[in-house]
């Protein structure tokens, strides 16, 4: 006899394509129906992708088959299409946020390309433009936006327990760096990962935005998955430095994100190239070219490339973002000030 338990144990190996998290716990088995040693399946899917549905049904039936004793197999798939093109996830129905048009998200496959330097520039260079504009750190173990804002403010709560952000530089930021002291760690677990990032994405009152930036942590993890399939993204921007090490990870990332059908705006290729300021010259110190390439790979954007400059490190570090300088002094503020106006023109040529 095959027990109900069993053939769940069996299905909670079976990976959802692209994701380390399997079907069980994103709660695709609607139902399981055990008749001696037959076992019957029913599989809830929302996707466009014909090969998730075939991937699953192959890595379903051989784990379903290591069961000593397993009779007949058979998978009932229901797939439906995502009620929209930024539905993002497995089987979770995602939605706008309220007082929100856009929201974008800054990702990156791998640390340490300034992922988070680019997010919070690109928030401040949006919001030059005279948008409205907020900024939502979803890094919850490496918070970096409170420093780079130069603000310890705490947020405040309604009393029906929505959370108002906190403003500076004329920009509605939230952070777990709001909520902490400056050397206390964040550890938490992927269900508190995912139940905080939820709540700073839905429990918010984001004021009337036109764009909610979303910086999000390294990789293609919990949170990442959370994100997509919380809200509904209007695009992602892909941050890398040139070099064919972090370009390998930003594909990975690419992928990730063609998975759940979250169109990718562009590729941003951070720390571009170094202008030595005694004689002038033009330095590549992490190589030459890579963005430019990987983005007509990808057949995306190059949305700009931004100088390696000291000024950079030392605004985020004095909590006074490069792009609020005046770009015409400041090359890494000309190249954020460029790359929000292509942001802004290509999800203005969307059809409504």
């Amino acid at each position: 006899m095959i027990s109900e338990e069993q053939v769940r144990s069996a299905l909670a190996q079976v990976k959802y394509p692209g994701f380390s998290r399997d079907i069980i716990s994103f709660g695709l088995i609607k139902a399981v129906h055990v008749d001696g040693k037959n076992v019957q399946i029913d599989i809830s899917l929302a996707t466009r992708d014909a090969n998730i549905p075939r991937q699953i049904h192959e890595q379903a039936t051989n784990a379903l088959q290591s069961l000593v004793g397993i009779g007949d197999i058979k998978l009932n798939f229901d797939i439906k299409d995502p009620p929209n093109a930024a539905q993002q996830g497995p089987a979770t129905v995602t939605s706008s946020i309220p007082g929100v048009k856009h929201v974008i998200a800054v990702a990156s496959g791998k640390g340490g390309v300034g992922k988070s330097t680019v997010s919070a520039n690109l928030a401040v260079a949006l919001s030059r433009t005279g948008a409205r504009v907020g900024l939502c750190d979803c890094d919850l173990y490496g918070p970096s936006i409170a420093h780079m804002f130069g603000t310890n403010d705490r947020p405040m709560a309604t009393e029906d327990n929505q959370i108002i952000p906190v403003e500076k530089h004329g920009l509605q930021l939230m952070s777990m760096g709001f909520l902490l002291n400056d050397d206390s760690p964040v550890i938490v677990r992927g269900p508190m990962a995912t139940r905080y990032t939820q709540q700073f994405l839905r429990q918010c009152m984001w004021n009337n935005l036109d764009y909610l930036v979303l910086d999000l942590p390294p990789g293609t993890g919990d949170i990442q998955l959370t994100v997509v399939q919380t809200v509904a993204l209007s695009g992602t921007v892909i941050v890398t430095t040139p070099q064919e090490v972090a370009l390998i990870d930003a594909r990975k990332a690419v992928a990730m994100f063609a998975k759940v059908n979250v169109p990718v705006i562009g590729l941003i290729e951070n720390m571009s190239h170094f202008v030595c300021p005694n004689d002038g010259n033009v330095y590549h110190i992490f190589g030459k070219g890579g963005g430019e390439r990987e983005a007509r790979k990808m057949g995306v954007p190059l949305l700009g490339q931004i100088p390696l400059e000291i000024q950079v490190r030392e605004s985020g570090d004095d909590g006074h973002p490069v792009a609020l300088e005046d770009p015409a002094n400041h090359p890494a503020s000309a190249a954020f000030q460029k790359i929000a106006g292509e942001i802004i023109s290509i999800l203005a040529a969307r059809p409504a």
